[in-house]
């Protein structure tokens, strides 16, 4: 009997963990093929990721996968597909792309919509202007995009918007505690006092029409970072150019992490 009892544990257990490796190589696969799906959207239609070299690549990759772990998407009158996921992933990555460890601990669940919406979050009828926004109150956690708007900002006539990259970043200056286009945790402290006196410079510039930085920066310095950041990631080359001094400082900001 002591016989039997040990050889119909020893199948039990056999089935057990052989159970216990299909599941897991189950879901090996599943993350595999995600990855190759998730590897030929970046590469159709996310230039900052072409650009990066092969090693930079597979680091953007693994943290793309990573936020798609960790933050509910759900479509509101639309479906949502790995491309607009991968899309959304990609808006979160790219302005934090040289801090390896950052988390969006801010950021639980991302609502998209067909379309633009209103101050009531309404995706049809009138007053329909808003693009994207970050939660505040009882929304507080949450992001609404527009799905058109998402794509428009990855398409090659994008331009220098690129509307869900604005919204991440407003989340990135927000993780200070206030949203005050200052994001303390990426600018390091002796370069804040000469990034406000540039932002009120350039908000200048652009009252006069001496700037070809979007008006719509001229709300508040919030909004001025989050615009100019757009600018600075979706058309590096030409922001350079015209913005040398905003450039160098928007460099230090998202190139060097301050965080301990």
């Amino acid at each position: 009997m002591e016989i039997l009892s040990y050889v119909f544990f020893a199948i039990t257990m056999s089935i057990v963990l052989l159970f216990i490796w299909s599941k897991r190589k189950k879901q090996q696969d599943g993350v595999s093929e995600s990855s190759e799906a998730y590897k030929v959207i970046l590469n159709q239609h996310v230039s900052f990721y072409r650009e990066l070299n092969e090693v930079d690549r597979n680091r953007f990759l693994e943290e793309v996968t990573s936020f798609l772990k960790d933050v509910h998407i759900e479509g509101v009158g639309t479906e949502v597909d790995n491309v607009d996921r991968v899309l959304i992933a990609s808006s979160a990555v790219i302005p934090i792309f040289n801090f390896p460890y950052w988390h969006y601990k801010n950021l639980s669940n991302i609502i998209l919509y067909p379309d633009t919406f209103n101050k009531d979050f309404q995706f049809d009828g009138m007053h329909r202007n808003t693009l994207g926004m970050v939660g505040e109150g009882f929304m507080n956690g949450q992001m609404i995009l527009s799905k058109s708007a998402l794509h428009q900002g990855f398409s090659k006539n994008g331009g220098e918007n690129n509307t869900a990259i604005h919204e991440f970043v407003h989340l990135i200056d927000k993780r200070d505690g206030s949203v005050d286009g200052v994001p303390e945790l990426l600018l390091a402290r002796p370069y804040v006092i000469p990034w406000i006196k540039m932002m009120h410079t350039e908000m200048n510039k652009i009252k006069t029409g001496h700037s070809d930085i979007d008006p719509y920066a001229l709300t508040n310095e919030a909004e001025f970072l989050a615009v100019v950041s757009e600018y600075f990631f979706e058309k590096p080359d030409k922001f350079k150019q015209h913005h040398p001094e905003l450039y160098e400082l928007l460099t230090k900001m998202f190139g060097k992490s301050v965080i301990e």
